[in-house]
Formats: C-alpha cells, sequence, structure tokens
C-alpha cells in the first residue's frame, strides 16, 4: 500500500491537509493541490488515485477530468470526486467523464478510505498491460498505437512490435534470430536483412529516439536508454 500515490486537489486547504493526514496514516503517500491549475503543473503521472473537488476556481474538476480522460498518459488514473454536487444529473456527468467514484460532500473520512481502498484495488486488478514509455516517447500495447508527445507515429505493424520489444527489455540486445523468432511468427522464410531495414525504418521514424536504438556488432540490436 505504501506504493500508491495519491492526489488532493481542493479549494480547502483544511479539507485537503485532512484527507493527507489520515490518508497517510494508512500508508498511502498523499500530495495536495489547491486548484485544478496547480495539479496540472504536477507530474500527474506519478499518482495512481486522484481525489478531486468539482466546485474549484475557473477550472472546476469536470473540466479537469476531461482533459486527463483525453491525454494517452493519464487517462488511466482513477478519480474519486468529491463535491457537494449531487444531484443525479450530477453524477451522470461525472460518470460520463471517466470518474471512478463519486462521494458527496459531507462525508466521513471512514467513507473515504473505503472508497479510496476500493477504487484502488479494481485498479490494481485490471489487466491492461502497462504503457511503455522512455521521456516522451510511449507505447500503447492495448491500442497498438505508438507517440511522441501527442503526435502519432506512423509505423507499420512490424515496427510497432519491434519498438514495443526493445523498449519493454532497455538494455537487453536481442539477435536477430531472436527477433525473427519473436516477431515474424507465422512466416518461414525471412531474410536477416529484413530485421536490418525494418530497424532503418525504425530509427527514422522515432526522430531523436532513433540513436537509442543501438546495434551491438555480432550480437544484435538493444535500445539503450542513457
Amino acid at each position: 500500500m505504501a506504493n500508491y500515490k495519491i492526489l488532493v486537489v481542493d479549494d480547502e486547504e483544511d479539507l485537503c491537509e485532512i484527507l493527507k493526514f489520515n490518508l497517510e496514516v494508512e500508508g498511502y503517500e498523499v500530495d495536495t493541490a489547491n486548484s485544478a491549475e496547480e495539479a496540472l503543473q504536477m507530474h500527474l503521472a506519478d499518482y495512481n488515485l486522484l481525489l478531486l473537488d468539482v466546485m474549484m476556481g475557473e477550472m472546476n474538476g469536470f473540466k479537469m477530468a476531461s482533459l486527463l480522460r483525453k491525454n494517452e498518459k493519464l487517462k488511466h488514473i482513477p478519480i474519486i470526486f468529491l463535491t457537494a454536487k449531487d444531484t443525479e444529473d450530477d453524477k451522470l456527468m461525472g460518470f460520463n467523464i471517466g470518474a471512478d467514484d463519486y462521494i458527496s460532500k459531507p462525508f466521513s473520512i471512514r467513507e473515504v478510505i473505503a472508497r479510496v481502498k476500493a477504487v484502488l484495488r479494481r485498479s490494481a486488478e485490471k489487466v491492461t498491460p502497462e504503457v511503455l514509455q522512455f521521456e516522451r516517447l510511449y507505447i500503447d500495447p492495448v491500442k497498438k498505437r505508438a507517440f511522441i508527445d501527442q503526435e502519432e507515429l506512423p509505423l507499420t505493424k512490424k515496427e510497432f512490435e519491434i519498438l514495443s520489444l526493445l523498449l519493454s527489455h532497455p538494455g537487453q540486445v536481442f539477435s536477430r534470430e531472436e527477433i525473427l523468432s519473436k516477431i515474424w511468427t507465422d512466416e518461414v522464410y525471412v531474410l536477416d536483412r529484413t530485421i536490418d531495414v525494418n530497424i532503418t525504418r525504425l530509427r527514422k521514424k522515432i526522430g531523436e529516439y532513433g540513436k537509442h536504438i543501438v546495434t551491438r556488432l555480432g550480437y544484435g540490436y538493444c535500445f539503450e536508454t542513457h
């Protein structure tokens, strides 16, 4: 549990501190922000859960959640809304945006902790593969898409699979035979030269990150992260 990081976003500073204290007692690592704008300046990908107030200053919680759900790197982060807006329409809006839970104010700390544990447990049970990332280059293994920042890379199926293989094992050298056996599984006759051609094209398509796909003469290829 100590590995879970939670961000509490609420314009009520006292409430932030109360939640922070009680969640830390439960073993979570907790940070706070007093506005959506402040939260968006933080490295949100580090967090396993957001507790997000709806009624805040210029940007409300619904708007912030909508932005996160449109961001490939951040859309997987569970969100629990904390709010005094508890009409059925408000709750439906929250869930339509992609909320994982919705807690109406006033609430008990025990209820919040129970809901936090339930959402984190459900999140941990999801068997979706993790997004692979190196700096601004990342791969969504579910949708089979690769990006630099928000720009999708025009990779072929084989190029995507080579990049996924190398990026998921940084520093590990794969021989041409290993790459062939893992990626060209259904094809009987494939030349080693085919690997080289695909690697060359892949390097060009990933731009500045192409230099991280390194040739180890006599051995094969690897993705170096330094």
